[in-house]
């Protein structure tokens, strides 16, 4: 097959309308570091090619999933500098396949009737130290996922320092998990994925094979977690009321 020509470079304009973002949007990334300088090519115009774009697409995808710019740039400077576009397409897919639903805000009315029940200052606080909350202009910011588990642990007649720190300890570990289980779809998938043509088409299918392992990864982990929490409650309480010599 005969090689694609390149894509031609941007001017800035360009790029902010291929892009769907204003120019200021552009040059403030810029200034933030989350875009790589332009080339500068004749009478000091800086052009712009088809990683700038992609770039952009994943930062946008990572503030569709609730990301603040601070967030956003950690999450880039963790990235490899040499990812093409076709990577960083590939990127992207990834995330909006896995990420879970975008926090949402809502004002306290609100926020009530998707907990069924009234909520007491102590609650608002009690939910944003388990980071189910956090303060916005107008309301809160709500982790819809986590808001149903959250106002069920209003009523567990368990401390709220305990909770604090399972939920460290839960966090922890699936960090750990999550690490492992990233690298090993690095070397194993997406490796030998990416080593074939820059292809709009790899990108869909690499993006519908994430979607298509994402519930059994995490069918997978919940069932892994609840046998050996199983086995451990097992064995800490069967050892507790054994008859002592």
């Amino acid at each position: 097959m005969a090689d694609q020509a390149p894509e031609p470079m941007l001017t800035v304009d360009e790029l902010a309308a291929r892009a769907g973002v204003t120019v200021r949007t552009v040059r403030f990334y810029s200034t933030r570091g989350l875009l790589p300088p332009p080339v500068i090519g004749p009478r000091r115009v800086g052009h712009y090619g088809p990683e700038h774009l992609s770039r952009l697409a994943l930062i946008e995808e990572l503030q569709h999933q609730g990301m603040t710019l601070s967030a956003i740039e950690r999450y880039l400077d963790a990235l490899h500098d040499d990812l093409s576009a076709h990577d960083l397409a590939i990127h992207r897919a990834m995330v909006s396949s896995w990420a879970p639903d975008a926090p949402q805000e809502v004002s306290r009315e609100e926020l009530e009737k998707r907990a069924g029940r009234t909520l007491t200052d102590t609650d608002i606080r009690r939910l944003t130290a388990m980071n189910v909350l956090a303060p916005a202009p107008v309301g809160f910011r709500v982790d819809v996922g986590l808001l149903r588990l959250g106002v069920a642990l209003l009523d567990v007649p368990i401390s709220h320092e305990t909770i604090l720190v399972a939920r460290k300890v839960l966090l922890e570990h699936a960090r750990t998990a999550a690490h492992q289980l990233t690298a090993l779809f690095r070397d194993e998938v997406w490796g030998p994925f990416t080593e074939g043509e820059s292809d709009p088409e790899r990108v869909e299918s690499m993006k519908a094979l994430s979607a298509h392992m994402q519930p059994m990864v995490v069918q997978a982990l919940v069932t892994a977690f609840q046998r050996s929490l199983k086995e451990e409650l097992r064995a800490a309480f069967v050892s507790d009321e054994q008859p002592r010599a």
